[in-house]
């Protein structure tokens, strides 16, 4: 019964995808793909979103990550870690330095192909207030990064976290809260909106274009653009293992990690996701803080960047141990230079 259940249901499904091979400007999202989704597995949920009426093309845009990224990692050289023989079966950075705030904040890259630095620069506060031991809080721009790193690819049409840690390394980055903030030296200034959900906020629509690159803090900021800059001390990936994310994590806090997004993805609600089915739609990079275990299935934690109105709350989980989607294999991290 149930194999026939599933039959009749991948059947269905795949209908749908011939349909989008036809039109392919619009996605598989539909309620009838969703039910699918929810029946042929059990580690997730899909939900309904308001990805449902969006043209494939703008949703490819907001996964900003560059293919030549995964070449750049694998030139990078590993730190490679001592594996303890105690790791831990559950692991959450935000329990384990809870003074560090930004680690847990999730971001809004808006209608922006910006994930990319939106990362890096996550990543890049947690480790500096991990790295003073609580003793140095800093927000460090996304803005600053999008929009005056020259090397890191094309801004708001997409970028190489390689790049950017580098960038944080030799040229620096100054801080720089969220839209509509006015806190730091650069805050963003793309709007937040609501990403492919019924939420707080207006629609992501549209194609925003890449900041201009000013090198001026704004109004009333006290300290100099040139005098707020924050460097990184080193830059590094970490070896396709999970012991050695694991340890990385746990020893020096959260990393940047690129994975393949695929349609179904965006209708992810809560549960441990793994593909499940439709169209690839183009690389995508997160912030993982952390892992642990639900119902036997084993996770990461991860922190996006569509507001706290998408997922679970801004985070999602997704399997861990088995490169999923590629989540394990283009991992890059640094050091901070603490002033």
């Amino acid at each position: 019964m149930h194999l026939r259940i599933c039959l009749i249901v991948c059947l269905a499904l795949s209908t749908v995808y011939s349909r989008n091979i036809k039109n392919s400007k619009k996605t598989s999202l539909s309620e009838e793909f969703i039910s699918g989704i929810n029946t042929v597995q059990s580690t997730w949920k899909a939900a309904p979103s308001k990805f449902m009426p969006w043209s494939k093309d703008a949703i490819k845009r907001l996964m900003g990550v560059l293919p030549e990224h995964f070449t750049q990692v694998k030139h990078l050289d590993p730190l490679v870690h001592d594996i303890p023989n105690d790791l831990p079966d559950n692991f959450d950075a935000r329990d384990q330095w809870p003074n560090c705030q930004s680690i847990k904040e999730v971001r809004d890259q808006g209608s922006c192909g910006s994930c990319w630095a939106f990362g890096a620069v996550e990543a890049m506060s947690d480790r500096i207030c991990i790295a003073s031991k609580g003793a140095q809080s800093v927000h460090i721009s996304a803005e600053d990064l999008v929009s005056c790193c020259l090397l890191c690819g094309e801004g708001c049409n997409g970028g190489y976290p390689v790049a950017a840690w580098n960038h944080y390394r030799f040229t620096g980055l100054v801080s720089g809260g969220n839209y509509n903030t006015k806190q730091g030296c650069e805050p963003y200034t793309l709007p937040s909106c609501d990403h492919h959900v019924n939420g707080t906020l207006p629609p992501c629509q549209g194609e925003e274009p890449t900041p201009k690159c000013t090198h001026k803090c704004i109004d009333g900021y006290p300290t100099p653009y040139t005098q707020d800059k924050h460097h990184g001390e080193s830059v590094y990936s970490v070896r396709s293992n999970q012991e050695q994310i694991q340890t990385e994590i746990m020893t020096n806090g959260p990393v940047e990690a690129a994975f393949s997004v695929y349609e179904d993805f965006l209708a992810y609600k809560s549960g441990v996701y793994k593909y499940t089915a439709g169209d690839f739609l183009g690389g995508h990079a997160v912030k993982i803080l952390g892992w642990g275990v639900e119902n036997s299935t084993p996770y990461w934690i991860v922190a996006n960047s569509w507001n706290e109105d998408w997922g679970d709350k801004g985070f999602f989980k997704i399997l861990r141990g088995s490169d999923e989607c590629g989540i394990e294999s283009s991992i890059v991290a640094g050091a901070p230079k603490l002033t």
